[in-house]
């Protein structure tokens, strides 16, 4: 659990420290400007903002739990590159405009305060919900690499606490943080994550098929390092660095971590902030000090600020400004105190008194970028202060070590710089025979970080290959396997629950099978092993015969020398493999019955043509649901519609003109037009497309080629179709038939395991039985909401009893349904 939660912790933290800062400058500003009144309306923005980000959690949740298989992983993949984008994006925004967001949103809070209450939620709202929808996606992602979410809500629980913590630290004044390190160190940290986060993706949509090269693996150390062992577990946690990666995987991770590092440090050596200058004007350098001004000792040269600069002087060598000038902090000092060009006597004192506390905190500045000592007791103004220089890094000291910038008080037994003398727009001189200071030397060039976060891994990766020797972490058995080799190295293990690390000697990619050679039966397997890699392959073994059985790409089978277990074993279930042999008949068998269908289907689209050609609706709308639901008994068949299935029976998802896009043809199109007062007129050139496609699927299809591993994916694909599309209510136009496409699905079901009835009852007899008695009351459900007119309830009419009943009985027969593909997957084995 705890090694998946440091990701989520540190994407918490910082996420959570920057909407924290955000929240803290609007909050200052407010009270800064005696607007305490406005503060609930900041905190009502802040909460919309957290709504909305725990909503959008749990609708990438619940939304990836409805998909099918692939299309889980296809949409885990995608949203893994987009996070990765998000985060990359944050790291370097963050890096350059952490100097002056502060500014920003209290510009947008002193916009917002005279345009009324609506604007300031809004711009809350906006500041807080951009961090929250970023830490929502970046975490949901985390927790899709480790397969489990207790670690990482327990991670990111853990970083927001403790960067709420960090905000009401540096609100209170109590606490200091060099915020642009802290950005700096975690934004490198988080670079490596998203690069192991952006692997991971990668091989979602390589395992979904959308990418190819899923089994073209560049590297396997499952048989070196122990999967279960602490640090492989560390490292795949946080890293997502496992021991078994594709090319692709290898390729991205790299290029993104070189690349993307190497941009990122770069910026942040090129972002120091220069050291403030401060200028003086010649008005200033002429004033004579009063009599109650501080002389400066010999041989010392004064620093002297501008009359114009008093309150960025005070700032600048960490003097604290009296309760006037906190409140004034833009009030130029040569305004309060007289004017330059006529100085009274105010003016001169104004400038002795700088002069004199410059002198005072001549010493150095606090390092790290904190902000400038405040005193104890100032106001809330001051405390709006410290909030800013912590957010805003380049407002603050130089840091310990370097030398004074000039114009600056030099640190203790250093030379100060001389004044200048010109106008107030010229910087001051170096002091006379003092040479300009040389920049320091870089140690190392800026590829040898990147360089180093790449090859370190690699590194420890293979001292811990080189120290386990070349045997298994856990010491479980190596079994070797190759085409004159099978099984080498096999011999009886003990019963239970075992693992074995099967290693391909070969030289062609195998699939691998541990199987009873008597009956062929399968154990265990491992599919599309690379030659020169390791897998591991887990199997219950129990009273019995065992052997190997090894099928090379373009190779014939091999099986090893069989051995006995008997002793302390109990019978285990073994998968008999199906051929494509097996399941030729009930393909054929199939096929006949959906061209028989086709033709059927025909017949019925003439008649629902017919009757918009007529300008008949009322008929229309009759002949339209039996046309429908004949198509949708069909359903087994949609893998090899192809392109007719978007025409015939497509919907309007994925179409940016909706249910007026050129694209929206064939049934649903019709159905819109039928239930929404549209003319015979307006759909009959929708019914004659309808009824050509239609044609044109029947010729093509005895064409169309026909994967048998098909059949058994369709017993369940689609009724798990129906669940989430028909019984959700995405698939009706007008019509509210939804339940009547559903019992023409069961009919299709029904059919199909018809035809597979046989091979699966010689696999495992309680299935069939089981199906049946859940197929049965889904139906009565279902017809239950026909009335003897023909008519059927809407969906959406239904009382919530009735709902929840059908969608739990729908559950439950996939639950009984989701065995079959397993039981009748194709093997080599066979």
């Amino acid at each position: 659990m705890w090694d998946d939660a440091f990701p989520s912790f540190l994407i918490g933290l910082r996420e959570g420290l920057e909407a924290g800062l955000i929240v803290s400058v609007l909050v200052a500003t407010l009270v800064r400007s005696d607007q305490r009144a406005r503060l609930p309306h900041v905190w009502t923005g802040v909460a919309a903002a957290i709504g909305l980000s725990m909503s959008f959690g749990a609708v990438l949740t619940f939304t990836a739990a409805n998909l099918p298989g692939k299309s889980q992983e296809a949409f885990g993949g995608t949203l893994s590159l987009v996070a990765v984008v998000f985060v990359t994006a944050m790291v370097f925004w963050m890096r350059r405009s952490a100097r002056t967001f502060s500014g920003e949103i209290k510009q947008k809070v002193t916009a917002a305060l005279g345009m009324g209450a609506g604007v300031l939620i809004a711009t809350s709202f906006l500041a807080v919900g951009r961090e929250g929808l970023e830490t929502a996606l970046f975490l949901w992602t985390t927790a899709q690499a480790a397969g489990s979410s207790s670690g990482p809500l327990a991670g990111a629980a853990v970083g927001l606490l403790l960067a709420a913590a960090l905000c009401w630290g540096l609100y209170r004044r109590v606490l200091h943080i060099n915020l642009t390190r802290f950005f700096s160190i975690t934004g490198a940290v988080l670079i490596i994550i998203a690069a192991g986060v952006l692997g991971y993706g990668m091989r979602d949509l390589q395992e979904a098929t959308v990418i190819p090269g899923g089994t073209l693996y560049a590297f396997d150390l499952s048989a070196h390092l122990d999967p279960a062992s602490w640090y492989v577990t560390v490292v795949q946690g946080t890293l997502n660095v496992t021991p078994q990666m594709t090319w692709l995987q290898v390729g991205v991770y790299g290029t993104y971590l070189a690349i993307v590092m190497m941009l990122f440090v770069r910026g942040v050596r090129g972002a120091a902030p220069a050291k403030p200058v401060p200028v003086v004007s010649a008005a200033v350098v002429a004033a004579e000090p009063t009599a109650g001004a501080s002389v400066p000792a010999e041989g010392t040269k004064p620093v002297v600020f501008a009359a114009t600069d008093v309150a960025g002087a005070a700032k600048r060598v960490s003097v604290p400004l009296d309760s006037a000038e906190a409140e004034q902090p833009s009030t130029p000092a040569a305004t309060r105190a007289g004017s330059p060009a006529d100085p009274g006597p105010g003016a001169g004192s104004a400038v002795a008194s700088t002069v004199v506390e410059a002198g005072r905190s001549a010493a150095p500045a606090p390092a790290g970028g904190e902000a400038g000592s405040v005193s104890a007791d100032a106001d809330k103004a001051a405390t709006s202060a410290a909030i800013e220089a912590e957010a805003d890094p380049s407002a603050t000291s130089a840091p310990e070590g370097e030398h004074a910038p000039e114009g600056e008080p030099a640190a203790e037994g250093e030379k100060p710089a001389e004044p200048a003398s010109s106008g107030p727009e010229k910087p001051s001189a170096p002091a006379d025979g003092a040479a300009a200071t040389p920049s320091t030397p870089r140690r190392f060039p800026r590829w040898t970080v990147p360089a180093a976060l790449v090859a370190v891994p690699a590194l420890i990766a293979g001292i811990a290959i080189a120290a386990s020797g070349g045997k298994p972490a856990s010491g479980t058995p190596v079994v070797e396997v190759s085409a004159p080799d099978c099984g080498k190295g096999f011999t009886a293990p003990k019963p239970g629950r075992q693992t074995f690390q099967v290693r391909n000697t070969g030289s062609r990619t195998s699939e691998i099978y541990l199987i009873d050679p008597v009956s062929n039966a399968v154990y265990g397997e491992v599919e599309g092993i690379a030659p020169g890699t390791t897998r591991a392959l887990i199997a219950t073994v129990g009273t019995g015969s065992y052997a190997w059985r090894c099928v090379p790409n373009g190779g014939k089978a091999v099986t090893s020398a069989a051995v006995r277990v008997s002793a302390g074993g109990g019978s285990v279930q073994a998968v008999l493999p199906v051929s494509e042999k097996d399941l030729a008949a009930p393909l054929a068998a199939y096929r006949t019955y959906v061209d028989q269908g086709l033709a059927d289907l025909q017949t019925k689209t003439r008649t629902l043509q017919s009757d918009l050609d007529a300008d008949k609706l009322d008929q229309a709308r009759k002949d339209w649901l039996p046309a429908h639901t004949r198509y949708a008994s069909l359903g087994a068949a949609y893998g090899t519609f192809a392109d007719f299935d978007a025409k015939i029976n497509g919907r309007t998802a994925g179409l940016a003109g909706g249910v007026d896009d050129p694209a929206f043809t064939g049934f649903h199109r019709i159905e819109y037009g039928l239930w929404h007062g549209q003319s015979a007129a307006t759909l009959a050139p929708y019914a004659k497309q309808l009824a050509a496609d239609v044609d044109a699927l029947r010729k093509d299809f005895p064409k169309q080629d026909f994967d048998p591993a098909d059949l058994p994916l369709r017993a369940h694909e689609i009724l798990e179709n129906t669940l989430h599309r028909e019984l959700s209510g995405n698939a009706d136009y007008g019509s509210g038939t939804e339940l009547a496409t559903t019992e023409a699905n069961l009919d299709g079901t029904r059919e199909l395991l018809t035809l597979l009835r046989p091979l699966i009852d010689k696999r495992n007899a309680k299935v069939i039985p089981a199906v049946d008695t859940w197929m049965r009351r889904t139906e009565q459900l279902v017809l239950a909401q026909r009335a003897e007119d023909g008519t059927w309830t809407p969906l959406d009419k239904l009382s919530d009893t009735d709902r929840q009943r059908l969608d739990g009985s729908v559950g439950q027969l996939l639950e009984e349904l989701a065995p079959i593909p397993d039981l009748l997957e194709i093997r080599k084995a066979a």
